[in-house]
């Protein structure tokens, strides 16, 4: 069963990989989804230890930057008691 989700990336990124997903004869949607289950399939202790493959390279320019906003155990209580409405 699909689920929707709402993501935000660079505007030239998401260009890049809709071009990348297109010349492949595959959704970005379905793109997407591949990526996160060949990272979800293993283990990773952090995101250095993920192996991308070369092809993934292509999509972005530069060294990969992760933003990571930690949330306070309320806010992550509120949030999780919100979508349980």
């Amino acid at each position: 069963m699909d689920a929707k989700v709402t993501l935000s990336f660079d505007k030239e990124i998401i260009e890049k990989a809709k071009a990348f997903a297109g010349n492949h004869n595959i959704s970005l949607s379905r793109l997407t989804e591949y990526l996160y289950r060949k990272i979800t399939e293993e283990h990773y202790q952090n995101l250095e230890d993920i192996e991308v493959a070369d092809w993934v390279y292509t999509l972005a320019e530069g060294e990969a930057k992760y933003i990571h906003h930690p949330k306070s155990r309320k806010e992550t209580r509120s949030e999780f008691y919100k979508t349980r409405k």
